[in-house]
């Protein structure tokens, strides 16, 4: 029997690791004062979506099942709590990699919540609220969170094209805001997958000259749509080498094994390269390439909660989304596999409407 403080909602779950999703319906949380219910309309999938079921990061984040994964949501708000004077009933929102921080460690007093050393994501954390051992994402037809961590959307964009930029949106902005990237400045972007092609965009949104770094030639014209000015085929010594000294910043994006000592020859003196891709194994990295150029090499987490609505906010402004691929819940499995090999333009999102049919 269920409990009167709690609702079920539809949803999606791995049962165990690389189990194919099928539908669960799981305990939420009845609202409380300070929370949001949120009716969700479209959520995207991430490739940490595939890790986390897979319990590929075992040592680091053990899965645990049942597993409902999903942290790129849009939704509307379908009922608030007494104390909640953010939203109201019927604004589109959005909730991205987080729900919940203990509010009261000094990085979240800073407000950088996505350095708490005791934040909730949004899939795979301990329930602070007790609704089930764990939480539950955003494959699922609703889900209840704290005011403080619910986004507004701006009204202008598309809403399923919206929901990637919950992780590979603001994944991108952080690192190119904080490394002052904007007119004048040539930027590189390494990578034209999900993160890159949303790097792409926001880069030339924020008026630096864009190249796009990649190993396939096949590319370049998708890069150049994107928004990119030039587009560099890596495996070209003697083009890397007319590029050498010339950037002021790069962003990695890239996931798999690559040079990146050959990269880091491309950026002037003084200049930061950032990684937000995280190859499985670690990269290998000559310290006579940041020595000679007094180069630095950073990676970046995903934003705040306020850098996460400021940059939605600029993607409304510039009218920026993902290019997505819209699916059927039902179709999940098949996007999972298609994700693998990279058959994606450039990010999936299902259409939660899809739960509804039985």
């Amino acid at each position: 029997m269920t409990d009167t403080s709690t609702y079920l909602a539809h949803a999606w779950a791995a049962r165990s690791a690389r189990a194919p999703l099928a539908p669960l319906d799981i305990p939420r949380r009845a609202p409380t004062p300070r929370d949001v219910q949120i009716e969700i309309l479209y959520c995207g999938i991430c490739h940490s979506d595939l890790h986390y079921t897979h319990d590929d990061w075992h040592d680091a984040l053990p899965a645990a099942f049942p597993a409902v994964p999903g942290h790129e949501i849009v939704g509307r708000v379908s009922a608030v709590g007494a104390s909640v004077t953010k939203h109201a009933v019927g604004d589109l929102v959005a909730v991205g990699c987080l729900v919940d921080s203990d509010h009261t460690c000094p990085n979240c007093r800073a407000g950088r919540e996505n350095f708490c050393p005791n934040q909730t994501l949004t899939f795979g954390s301990r329930d602070r609220h007790g609704t089930a051992p764990m939480t539950f994402g955003g494959y699922s037809s609703s889900i209840v969170v704290d005011e403080h961590f619910v986004l507004r959307v701006p009204t202008n964009l598309d809403p399923a094209g919206a929901a990637p930029l919950l992780c590979a949106g603001i994944t991108t902005y952080s690192p190119l805001k904080r490394n002052g990237v904007g007119p004048g400045k040539k930027v590189g972007i390494v990578g034209l997958g999900g993160l890159g092609h949303m790097g792409v965009k926001l880069a030339r949104a924020f008026g630096a000259h864009v190249v796009v770094l990649t190993t396939s030639p096949r590319k370049a014209a998708d890069a150049r749509r994107l928004g990119a000015h030039e587009v560099i085929v890596s495996t070209d010594a003697d083009a890397m080498a007319a590029h050498a000294g010339s950037f002021d910043f790069i962003l990695d994006t890239v996931s798999a094994e690559h040079d990146i000592n050959a990269i880091l020859g491309l950026l002037k003196l003084d200049s930061n390269l950032t990684l937000v891709g995280a190859p499985p194994k670690p990269l290998s990295l000559s310290s006579f390439a940041l020595i000679f150029g007094n180069r630095g090499v950073s990676g970046s987490n995903i934003g705040d909660i306020g850098q996460t609505q400021e940059m939605l906010d600029f993607c409304g402004t510039h009218d920026i989304t993902a290019d997505v691929e819209v699916i059927a819940m039902q179709q999940v499995n098949e996007a999972w596999q298609r994700l693998e090999k990279g058959d994606v333009k450039y990010r999936f999102v299902i259409d939660m409407a899809s739960l509804k049919v039985a």
